[in-house]
Order: structure tokens, then C-alpha cells, then sequence
């Protein structure tokens, strides 16, 4: 071992992917994974691996598989509603097999900060039947990522970390196991998978793979208990064990309460989480964002969580904790029920100098219906603007505003375009739907760090012949605002009026980037 020192979550991540020999990262960027993203392209060129920014989830997972099978230890990046993008391979992955040690990590963002939902990548371990690590600190950040290595390679599947951005800033005192080089061969495809039929597969994977998970999840050394004589017990899963741990240290008043903390949550640890149920009148469940956990206990009268209204959806704070406490005797409460607004938190408007103010000032007044799409334009969609009405997924404007009753228009940037939503200007050309399509060109994924955009533009032109640009910072700076507004506006009017598919890219640097 090493001496200890201080260490933050994000560095723990990125340790336990050194120490573990990963040899490929890819990375989708997004909150909260873009800053574990960044640390290892910062340390790329001291180290033997290599790191790709992909633009598609689905695309990171697949090449990362490519890795594992070809004996390469490979992790991938994605934030929660990347999750959603590459749960096809990942899913497959599980029967079909993989060689080295794959591990996602999954970077969730309770109370949805900097994301277009608010949701939980511990159901996927449900999903595809794969392990869920949840670590509560840095230090059980770095020894999980080490020990998802071995059990993904052991079980020969892809298994999930599950972290978030207080996790990432964290920071404890903890030891490093010793570096060396000396790591034993990694495993590779084993060919032989295909001697079964795609049922045969999944029955393999119950009868080999399936036991290895659920020992795990029952055994694991980083759940950890305490037993402390209250008739209270609390279960808890992530960065809010972290919470718990801490508020009964400094509470005397509570330190009598029992506390089950779960680093692995799936496949779920039954046995292990009944064994402490039944030696407490009363359980709660301090976990974010969703009721996870209390769905599997949710059977049983002495659960207190957010089904019974002892603590909130979305992110958990000490001050909930106490709450739970303090009520864990009532069967329900309405407490959290105030519904958040734009008003009550505050705006999170888009910036004051964006150079695209002029076309969504036109937007708004246009009587047509708008697709927007994830990125920065998404700001838009609340007053005072108001220029989008809707805005789905990432890469989703152009599919959407094909199924408008109407002719409508699609705004997209061209980070979405480059990650799906190329696909929907595909199925547009194949389905001979109407729309004009509006290709925000900045050349970078603006709301995620500034990452570099791939530029698809002739790809696009190849596709639709009537496919022109306007260099808006040139139009605003030679006509003004108001008269670059009108001619936006005359411009997008005589597309949707000359051509069923038209795109036009409207350049402009961002001021952040």
C-alpha cells in the first residue's frame, strides 16, 4: 500500500482505472461525467491508454466492446440519459458475452441541474440484469471501479458504476493499492458463445453469469453495517450513505440508529437487506433520486421513504434525514409536495450575448410549430423567449418536427445532429416528410465544456440538395440586429414555402467557447 493523503472522488475514479490497466475510455460529454472525462485526457500522455470523445452513446459502448474482446480492459462514459442510448448493446452484451472487464460509468444528476430529465441508472442494472455499484465516498469509488474490473471479467459481462457529482467532489484520506505493471492477462472472447441459440445464451448466462452477480451483490465488503441497538434501521445506497453516516456521527441524539450501506444494489442483495430488516421495528430509505431501493420493500408496512413522503424525490440533504427521523413512527406524511418552478429556483437563461438571439427572437414570432433540441437552444423554450415548444432528446428535432401536424421547423445544433440526429434527417428524406431544418453551427458542444463537433456538413448538402448557410456574427455585424431578425425570418419563410426538405446552417462562434 501507500501513504495515505486526501483524494477526491473524481481522481479516485481515475485512479481505479489506472490501477486497474484500462487501455480505452470513451467518452460521451455530459453532466456530471465531463470532469472524470477531462481528468483522463489530461493524464493521457503519462499513461498507456487511450481516451476517444465519441458523439453517441450507443457508438462509445460499441467500441468499447470491441476493446473487451479483443483483451483490452475498456470503460465507458456516458451521463444518466446517455444510459438510454447505449442500453442496446449493452443489453445484448450480456448473453453475447465479452474478454476483458468492461465498466460504464454512469454519471446521474439528481434534482436534473444541467440535464433534460431527472433519472436513475441503477433501474438499468434491472434492465439488463448486470451488477450496479453505488459507492457512497472515494474511497469505496476507487476499490469499486477495481472490483467492477474483475467481476465484469469474472462473469464475462459489462457492469455499471453508478456516481454523481457531489461523489466526484468529495474527498476523504485514503490509500492507494500499489501500481505495477506486472497485471495478470486479460481475458478475451471466448468464440465459443456460439455453439448456443440465442435462447441458449440467455439460459448460460443464468445458469454462470447470473450467480456471480448475485453473490456479489450478498457479499460484497463494500456494503458495510452497523448494528447500533435503536429499534431505527436506515438502508441507503451512494452519496447519500456518505449523508447518513455523517449526520449520526454528529447527531448523539440519533447515534443509536443502525445503518446498512449498499455499494452494490444490483442484482438486489435480498438476503443481505432482509437479515437487517428483521431486526428493526422500523426501516427508512435514504436514497436519490429514485425509490430504487423501497420498490423492492415496498411490500412490507415499516418502510418509510418517498412512497410514505419521509423524504423527497431527487437529491437528499442532511436536513431530510432528520425529517425521516423525526416522523419515522407516521405512516405517511405530505410534506415534499411543492412542485418546482422556473420562478422559484431561477432562471437559467441563455447567454445575454449569444450570437443567436436574433433568429430566436424571430422564432417566437413565427405561427409555426418548432422543434427544439438538447443544447443550449433548449433555453429558449421559457419566456421570455419562448422560441422552441418542444425539445425530447438529444439529436430528436428533426424525427419530432416530422410528426408535426404541419409543416414545421427543427432547430438543431450540430452537436445533436452529429449524435442522432442525422439519423431522423435520414428517415425524413425516406419518409418524404416536410420540414425545414435549422443546423446550429458554433463547431462545439457548448453546453457540456466546449468539446470539438464533428463537421458532417457535407454529408448533409449530399443529402439535401438545398442546403445553404448563413454566417450570422457576419449578418448581425453588417445589418443589426432588428434587420438581421428580418432577414432570417424572409429567409426560413421562402424554404418552407420552395422546398419539402431544406436545411440551412447558421454559423456563429460562441462567446464561451
Amino acid at each position: 500500500m501507500n501513504d495515505s493523503t486526501n483524494i477526491t472522488g473524481l481522481e479516485a475514479l481515475f485512479l481505479g482505472a489506472i490501477d486497474s490497466n484500462v487501455r480505452l475510455i470513451t467518452a460521451v460529454a455530459g453532466f456530471p461525467i465531463t470532469a472524470v472525462a477531462d481528468r483522463f485526457t489530461q493524464k493521457e500522455e503519462e499513461n498507456e491508454y487511450r481516451i476517444c470523445w465519441i458523439t453517441n452513446e450507443k457508438s462509445a459502448m460499441e467500441t468499447a466492446l470491441g476493446a473487451s474482446v479483443c483483451g483490452q480492459r475498456s470503460m465507458v462514459l456516458v451521463k444518466h440519459v446517455g444510459m438510454n442510448v447505449l442500453s442496446d448493446p449493452l443489453i445484448t452484451a450480456m448473453t453475447h458475452t465479452i474478454g476483458a472487464g468492461l465498466v460504464i460509468l454512469a454519471g446521474d444528476d439528481p434534482a436534473a441541474r444541467a440535464s433534460q430529465n431527472e433519472q436513475d441508472s441503477r433501474w438499468y442494472g434491472k434492465v439488463a440484469e448486470t451488477l450496479v455499484y453505488d459507492p457512497s465516498n472515494p474511497k469505496d469509488a476507487y476499490e469499486t471501479v477495481m472490483r467492477a474490473f474483475e467481476l465484469s471479467e469474472k462473469a464475462k459481462v459489462p457492469v455499471i458504476v453508478r456516481v454523481t457529482d457531489r461523489l466526484e467532489k468529495d474527498e476523504v484520506e485514503m490509500a492507494r493499492k500499489s501500481n505495477t505493471s506486472d497485471y495478470p492477462k486479460a481475458a478475451e472472447f471466448d468464440r465459443s458463445i456460439w455453439t448456443f441459440t440465442m435462447h441458449g445464451k440467455h439460459q448460460r448466462f443464468h445458469r454462470i453469469s447470473y450467480p456471480i452477480l448475485v453473490d456479489e451483490t450478498e457479499n460484497c465488503p463494500l456494503n458495510k453495517i452497523s448494528l447500533n441497538g435503536s429499534d431505527v434501521g436506515i438502508i441507503s445506497s451512494g452519496y447519500p450513505s456518505r449523508l447518513v453516516d455523517e449526520f449520526l456521527d454528529k447527531n448523539s441524539g440519533w447515534s443509536d440508529v443502525s445503518h446498512l450501506s449498499l455499494n452494490v444494489v444490483s442484482p438486489f442483495p435480498y438476503e443481505l437487506v432482509s437479515e437487517f430488516i428483521k431486526k428493526h421495528k422500523d426501516i427508512i430509505v435514504v436514497e436519490e433520486s429514485e425509490s430504487y431501493i423501497e420498490s423492492h420493500l415496498n411490500i412490507l408496512d415499516n418502510i418509510r421513504g418517498k412512497h410514505s413522503g419521509h423524504l423527497p424525490y431527487g437529491i437528499i440533504e442532511p436536513e431530510n434525514i432528520e425529517f425521516a427521523l423525526e416522523n419515522v413512527e407516521k405512516d405517511n406524511i405530505e410534506k415534499y409536495t411543492e412542485i418546482q418552478t422556473i420562478k422559484k429556483r431561477g432562471t437559467r437563461p441563455i447567454c445575454n450575448e449569444c450570437p443567436y438571439m436574433p433568429l430566436y427572437h424571430m422564432l417566437r414570432e413565427l405561427d409555426v410549430m418548432i422543434a427544439g433540441d438538447m443544447g443550449c437552444s433548449i433555453r429558449t423554450a421559457p419566456e421570455p423567449l419562448g422560441a422552441v415548444d418542444t425539445g425530447f432528446a438529444l439529436g430528436g428535432a428533426i424525427s419530432t418536427a416530422c410528426g408535426f401536424k404541419d409543416k414545421g421547423i427543427a432547430v438543431i445544433g450540430d452537436f445533436g445532429l452529429a449524435h442522432s440526429g442525422i439519423i431522423g434527417l435520414i428517415n425524413a428524406i425516406n419518409c418524404n416528410s416536410e420540414v425545414t431544418i435549422i443546423v446550429l453551427q458554433n463547431d462545439v458542444a457548448a453546453m457540456t465544456g466546449g468539446q470539438e463537433t464533428p463537421d458532417i456538413y457535407a454529408a448533409v448538402k449530399a443529402l439535401v440538395p438545398d442546403t445553404s448557410v448563413i454566417d450570422i456574427d457576419e449578418l448581425t455585424g453588417i445589418s443589426g440586429f432588428e434587420e438581421a431578425k428580418e432577414i432570417l425570418r424572409n429567409t426560413v419563410l421562402e424554404k418552407m414555402e420552395e422546398s419539402d426538405i431544406s436545411v440551412i446552417y447558421i454559423k456563429g462562434k460562441c462567446i464561451k467557447f
